[in-house]
Formats: structure tokens, sequence, C-alpha cells
């Protein structure tokens, strides 16, 4: 499971008298940043335009219309079969995780509309465990694949892990196989899926349902590969060229289809469900 990068820092003005964690620090360009204007920003540096990783209903809150999110698969939690303890035990892992986050596990699932279409839609979320997927995410997605067959909707995934749960071993990587069949199904089916990657993604959520979309949007500068550059690095001693494993590159390598910038993923969105629409009639 690829690490998170150091959070976003926090400027302290408490001594001023100012309000703690009213400014930030952008981690792309330094700059420090008033936290409103950021949030306004859909989450992304007025300076560089670096775009902040932000959670799984952040992300559905960002891309649906108001108030049409329903939430689907809700009560799936996740099990420690394996009883697996590094630092601490999976399962006080787990229980640490839900209180700083609120969630359950590393994705929310549910039916919604961008711009007056319905979608379905599975957002992975960094802030558990860092994206990671096991048995639960692997579950989810895979529901949320078999909904947008039989009801004949969009699918929509947005990636962003740090790949597979190790505290689940091979449990985790039979997410792969899983999602993926469900997919082949959704295609034979005639269905639409796009796939949307975020900053990170990794592991064996590249190596499967990330990079099976009709068509694959990344945000800029997103870090996208298997392995990440720390782990090539460590295995093989290989350094990789500067933006080798970023979105740009793939795109003009031809492994994803477009890098649009957040303020205009609903927009891009709609726009390939339209077209996918207009050429069935």
């Amino acid at each position: 499971m690829l690490m998170s990068e150091a959070p976003n820092e926090q400027i302290s003005t408490k001594k001023d008298g100012v309000p703690e964690g009213l400014w930030m620090r952008c981690s792309g360009c330094g700059a420090m940043l008033y936290r409103k204007m950021v949030e306004e920003a859909f989450h992304v540096c007025p300076e560089c335009q670096h775009h902040f990783r932000i959670s799984a209903r952040q992300r559905i809150d960002q891309l649906v219309d108001p108030a049409s999110f329903e939430e689907m698969f809700e009560d799936i939690e996740p099990a420690d079969p394996l009883k697996f303890v590094d630092k601490k035990s999976y399962k006080e892992r787990l229980k640490s995780e839900r209180e700083k986050t609120g969630e359950k596990d590393a994705v929310v699932c549910g039916k919604g509309f961008i711009k007056g279409r319905p979608i379905m839609i599975a957002a992975m979320d960094p802030t558990f465990m860092m994206g990671s997927m096991g048995s639960v995410v692997g579950e989810k997605i895979t529901r949320s694949i078999e909904a947008a067959t039989e009801e004949k909707l969009p699918l929509l995934i947005v990636s962003c892990s740090g790949g597979a749960r190790m505290q689940e071993s091979a449990l985790s990587l039979m997410q792969m196989a899983k999602t993926s069949a469900a997919l082949a199904r959704l295609d034979e089916a005639g269905g639409l899926f796009i796939s949307l990657l975020a900053d990170p993604t990794t592991g064996g959520v590249t190596a499967s349902f990330a990079m099976l979309g009709d068509f694959i949007i990344a945000e800029p500068k997103a870090l996208i590969g298997f392995a990440g550059p720390r782990t090539i690095w460590n295995t093989i001693k290989v350094e990789l060229p500067e933006g080798f494993q970023r979105s740009e590159f793939l795109q003009e390598k031809g492994f994803i289809d477009f890098v649009v910038h957040r303020k205009d993923l609903r927009s891009e969105i709609v726009r390939l469900v339209n077209f996918c629409i207009e050429m069935k009639d």
C-alpha cells in the first residue's frame, strides 16, 4: 500500500487571536493560503493549481447536483478474518480510522444526478487508510457496477488509493478480479463506465478497475501507476524520469484519455454521457 504524503501544513495563528486552522500551506508551491478560499475553489490552490486530496463525500458534493445523492450499501463493514497485526492490530486500526473519518471504510457509493443526468457513483476516500482496497471496497464497488448494469445507468468510479490493503492479504487482491469481472458484465450489457483518477491512483486499483473505463479521466498532475517511485527505487534502483507517473505523461502515451481540471469535471462527465446517448440513438 502506498503511504500518504505529508499532510498539507496548517499554519497555527492561535497566539495572534486568530482561529487555528484558518490558513494552510500548499504542498505544491508552498504558498500560505486562506483555507476558505481554497475550499471555494474546489480545494485547488489558486497560486499553482495544485489539486488537494479530498474525502469521498467532498468529492460527491462537488460532482452531483445538490441534494440528489442517495447513498447505497452503507451498512457493509470490514471484518478481520486474518487477525492481522502490524504496529497495532487491524481491528484497532479500523476503529481509529472510523473515529477519525466518520466512515466505515474507504469508499462511498450511491446514485445521484450530474447536471440532471442520472448516474451511479463510487468515490474512494483517501482519508480512510489512504483509500486502500480491502474486501469492503471491492464488494461495494462490485455492487455499484451490478446496480448500474441492472438499472442501465452510467457508472462513475473515482479512484484515489494507495492500492490493495495489506492487512487483508490475498483477500484484498481478490477484489481486483471481482471488480474487473463485474465490469466485463457491464460492458457486455452495453453499459458506460467513466473512470476518474485522482492523486494517487496506484497498486491493485490501477491494475484493475481504474484502468478499465470506456473513458479514463485524470486530474492534473495526479500520481498514477502500479508501484510508486519510492518502491521502484527501493527494489530495482531505477530513477524514474521527472513526471513519469503523472497524468499528463500518461495522456501523452495514450494510457488515459483526458486530463481535466477539477472545476470542469461535472461538465466533462456530462459531455461524455451525452455523447454516448447520442451515439446509441
